[in-house]
């Protein structure tokens, strides 16, 4: 209390204005009750006036004490807000805006890539319950350096989601995208994003990858959470067709590369235990989503960590799987909308997806990698529905647009 009395904090002078307007309205609130109640003795306090005079007193109180004590309770809004306050909208909109986000509905998505941070980006336009499971197998990279150097979980991919939840995403998208430049080994932090030590040095800090990533929810302020969907190190091993004959190729970074086409997959260890805030969030949400991104190397390694997988299938909210654009070279060359499917099946019980979300605006040409926009064509299932939406980036056609993509899943619930 001893605070607020201080010189110069601008309260005191509201809060006293405030008082005086309070007093003039009740006085003039309470001369129009006497006048109601007691006319006579109303008169007899304010000097024997004639009743117009009475009345245009008691009337020029209540607005005047009114107006008085609305200006001086906007002052005192603004005074106390002001060193808390990052939203450009007036305050009741803001306050709007941020309830209306705060009791939307709890979407949970599972992914990774570019993919997944891209619809992330769209999803907090009208929700804040956003919870982001991504898969811990990257071994590439920053990622993959800073995994072997420090045996922590890969950040990578922690990295692009928390830039897209982060409250000032533009700006914070390019500091944690940052790369350091340079060559030579003497330049240890050539090739590192800054947001990949931002972690590093919290899991120092809070001695586990988990507080680290609490602690980046508070210290960045996101619309959502980041969980990995295991706290176990794991290794993807895929067979892959190489020439016609099957190999296995080991690590995330080498799949994409091995120029094969993917017959199965699989983590090391199989028994890999899921972590237990995804499971949460997976049944308590409203909407749970596959996707989009990399369908070997970031969604299904999230569902290969089997408890994720049954609690998807036994989640009551709508589960929807999203389709990606366009094909990717080493993974899903030539695949159409229902090859994308099938190969979902193979790790996922799909009677309980709800629907398939593929985009209907197919562009001609691919794209600088090569990868061709995907096809839509029939889903051999009468249980899914196939929902079809115009989901592109005009200018950028082989990815979806962030605001398409995040309408169309609101629609669907």
């Amino acid at each position: 209390m001893i605070e607020w009395l201080k010189i110069g904090i601008g309260v005191k002078r509201w809060l006293a204005a405030l008082t005086i307007g309070a007093l003039l309205f009740g006085m003039g609130f309470t001369l129009i009750l006497l006048w109601l109640f007691n006319p006579s003795a109303a008169l007899d306090i304010l000097f024997n006036l004639e009743q117009p005079s009475f009345l245009a007193a008691a009337i020029t109180s209540i607005v005047a004490g009114g107006l008085l004590s609305l200006f001086a309770i906007s002052r005192i809004v603004d005074v106390v807000t002001a060193p808390f306050s990052e939203d450009k909208r007036d305050l009741a909109s803001a306050i709007l805006y941020y309830q209306a986000r705060h009791r939307g509905p709890k979407i949970v998505a599972i992914g990774g890539g570019t993919g997944l941070s891209n619809l992330l980006r769209g999803l907090t336009q009208y929700t804040n319950n956003i919870t982001a499971i991504v898969t811990v197998a990257d071994d590439g990279g920053s990622s993959g350096r800073l995994r072997r150097e420090f045996g922590m979980l890969p950040p990578g991919d922690f990295r692009n989601n928390i830039a897209a939840l982060s409250r000032d995403e533009a700006l914070m998208a390019r500091l944690l995208q940052y790369r350091f430049g340079g060559t030579g080994k003497e330049n240890s932090l050539s090739g590192h994003a800054f947001g990949n030590l931002l972690i590093t040095a919290l899991v120092g800090l809070t001695g586990s990858f988990e507080d680290a990533l609490l602690a980046t929810r508070k210290v960045l302020s996101l619309r959502g959470q980041v969980f990995p969907s295991t706290l176990t190190p794991i290794n993807l091993v895929a067979d892959v067709q190489i020439d016609g004959k099957l190999r296995k190729i080991e690590g995330e970074s080498k799949i994409g590369h091995a120029n094969g086409i993917i017959r199965e997959i699989e983590i090391i260890p199989p028994d890999a235990r899921a972590y237990p805030d995804a499971i949460r969030a997976i049944l308590a949400a409203d909407l749970v989503i596959l996707g989009p991104g990399s369908l070997f190397t970031s969604i299904i390694p999230n569902l290969l960590v089997k408890d994720i997988a049954k609690a998807v299938e036994s989640a009551p909210g709508k589960v929807v799987y999203v389709c990606n654009v366009a094909s990717q070279a080493g993974e899903t060359e030539s695949y159409t909308v229902s090859d994308h499917v099938t190969q979902l099946g193979n790790y996922l019980d799909l009677d309980q997806l709800s629907c398939v979300l593929a985009n209907s605006k197919i562009h001609d040409g691919a794209d600088q990698h090569g990868n061709l926009p995907i096809r839509l064509d029939h889903i051999d299932s009468q249980s899914i529905e196939l929902v079809q939406r115009d989901l592109v980036d005009d200018g950028k056609p082989w990815r979806h647009d962030t605001k398409k993509l995040a309408e169309a899943l609101i629609k669907l619930l």
